[in-house]
């Protein structure tokens, strides 16, 4: 039997849930741990996101005229 968990004080709904979620993040963190990929540095991914809002705010302006 699981126990109730105060909705207050957590997400879940109880102690099994939160627990499994908690293995869940645990396990992603250490694959991206153990496998980091490529990555890219901080001017890269600020070019891209400033990329992405250029591009939305153009689709705003052609939805306003």
């Amino acid at each position: 039997m699981s126990i109730q968990l105060d909705p207050i004080v957590s997400e879940f709904a109880t102690q099994e849930q939160a627990d499994s979620y908690d293995r869940w993040f645990r396990a992603k963190v250490q694959h991206s741990l153990d496998n980091p990929g490529q990555g890219m540095s901080h001017d890269q991914v600020m070019a891209k996101v400033d990329g992405i809002i250029a591009a939305a705010e153009r689709r705003q302006d052609d939805k306003e005229l």
